[in-house]
């Protein structure tokens, strides 16, 4: 029987490629400084592990759609904290880390070999894998009028963007949101970075003066692993058109999409909580002054940057060059080839580590 694995349909994991410059990293005398990455180091707030404990004994089955108390503090957490309200919380459903809500969100919601769904220019390669496992044609674009006469099926937005951290206006997230209305296109939007503005506060596909109030067509996805340091828990949500959603839940009961219950808890108690994330939202501006200032310092431009965990940086040479300079004084660095090929001369430098290490960073690059 000829059989066609999967993984070959897709494209090579890019961090593998990293394998070299990351050797050369760590045999700096005073160690590595992993900066390629966006993997939260700081702990997980009490009031967050109390929750996770409290439901450790029970010993049933979760629901796909989540307890009802994880979606009202999704639906509360959405006006207290991005203005959006009157969410019905079931419109809300659970995701096994948003990372795989966003890879089968195509092929859930009924994406088909012979569509197209459009992502970011410069995207997290994630929503290309989405797109392929569906079967479907991917179109690299940041504007309508680059789309063309292609069958889109699926836009997706990023704002603020990983890697870029461009954060879309009310305007420009509004046109995307009335072209794709007009023909009847899914809009999906990651917003997985949208409590981390920096020089400009960013806004969710979901406010109503981007939607007018309306929600359909429109789906928002936000992940608890960036501003309550969750990663590991793999907690996140999506958000947005009653009937997309209730689309998505039918087809996750049948799949068994489930997020056990300790980790609703937990995520439940992180969205009803904010001083914890505002607490770890300072520790990263703290650390991108130091960072930022050390980069420019050794010539880097900075490009974008403006929300988010990540410095969009260039010396305006190849990327993969930028990337062996940082790894010979022990840095790690994502070359920006990873998110598409207009990012060939960048290199994405992540937020995520420890003071004592962006401290130890800013250093080595500022000598």
């Amino acid at each position: 029987m000829h059989r066609t694995p999967v993984a070959q349909t897709l494209p090579d994991f890019p961090w593998d490629s990293l394998a070299d410059a990351k050797s050369l990293a760590q045999s700096h005398p005073d160690g590595i400084v992993d900066l390629s990455v966006g993997t939260p180091v700081d702990p997980v707030a009490p009031v967050i592990q109390s929750a996770l404990s409290s439901v450790a004994s029970v010993p049933g089955y979760p629901t796909t759609h989540g307890t009802i108390e994880f979606r009202e503090a999704a639906a509360k957490s959405m006006e207290r904290r991005y203005g959006i309200a009157g969410i019905d919380p079931a419109a809300v459903l659970p995701a096994i880390g948003t990372k795989e809500m966003i890879a089968w969100l195509p092929r859930l919601l009924a994406v088909q070999a012979g569509d197209t769904v459009v992502i970011p220019e410069l995207a997290y390669p994630t929503y290309e894998v989405g797109a392929l496992l569906a079967g479907a044609s991917v179109l690299r674009a940041d504007s309508t009028v680059a789309i063309g006469p292609q069958r889109v099926s699926m836009i997706f937005l990023n704002s603020p963007s990983n890697p870029t951290g461009r954060v879309l206006g009310v305007d420009h997230l509004r046109k995307v949101v009335d072209w794709a209305r007009e023909r009847g296109i899914i809009v999906v939007s990651d917003e997985c970075y949208l409590g981390l503005g920096w020089d400009t506060q960013p806004v969710s596909v979901l406010d109503p003066a981007v939607c007018g109030g309306n929600l359909d067509g429109l789906l928002a996805v936000h992940s608890l692993s960036k501003t309550s340091n969750l990663a590991s828990y793999r907690a996140g949500f999506v958000v947005g058109d009653p009937e997309l959603v209730g689309d998505l839940l039918a087809v996750r009961k049948h799949a068994g999409m489930m997020v056990p219950l300790p980790i609703q808890a937990a995520a439940t108690a992180a969205m009803a909580n904010d001083e914890h994330e505002a607490e770890q939202k300072e520790r990263y501006r703290r650390r991108r002054t130091i960072l930022l200032e050390a980069v420019r310092s050794a010539g880097f431009t900075v490009d974008y940057s403006e929300a988010g965990l990540y410095l969009w940086a260039t010396r305006d040479e190849p990327c993969r060059d930028t990337v062996q300079w940082l790894a010979e004084r022990g840095i790690l660095a994502a070359p920006g080839e990873f998110y598409g090929p207009t990012g060939n001369k960048h290199v994405r430098i992540a937020l995520t580590a420890s003071d004592e290490r962006i401290n130890t960073a800013a250093h080595r690059i500022s000598a």
